[in-house]
């Protein structure tokens, strides 16, 4: 007999690598040894994870981990399985200001 399991709701940080976000995803970078550019092209980001060297493309979303790992994940997967828990001070003022 098989059972079902539900994934126990876990908060993460997460930046989405597109060229708007390059600061930001930088800063969250930051405390992860080890990544590089790709190719130094600026079309993939080279990221050490627990099962080894993974690429984030344009796109894909970088999340920092329940234990501080990093990993890529692609944009389908990251909308189906995450929601915003709390957006940053700087966007919810933003938010406010334009109701």
């Amino acid at each position: 007999m098989t059972n079902q399991f539900r994934k126990k709701p876990v908060v993460v940080e997460a930046v989405q690598f597109l060229a708007e976000t390059e600061q930001e995803m930088l800063e969250h970078l930051d405390g992860c040894p080890g990544w590089h550019m790709q190719g130094g092209d600026g079309n993939g980001i080279v990221i050490p994870t627990l099962e080894g060297e993974m690429i984030a493309s344009p796109g894909d979303w970088i999340i920092r981990g329940v234990k501080g790992e990093y990993y890529p994940c692609k944009p389908d997967i990251f909308v189906a399985t995450y929601e915003l828990v709390i957006a940053d001070e700087e966007r919810v003022q933003d938010e406010v200001s334009h109701v």
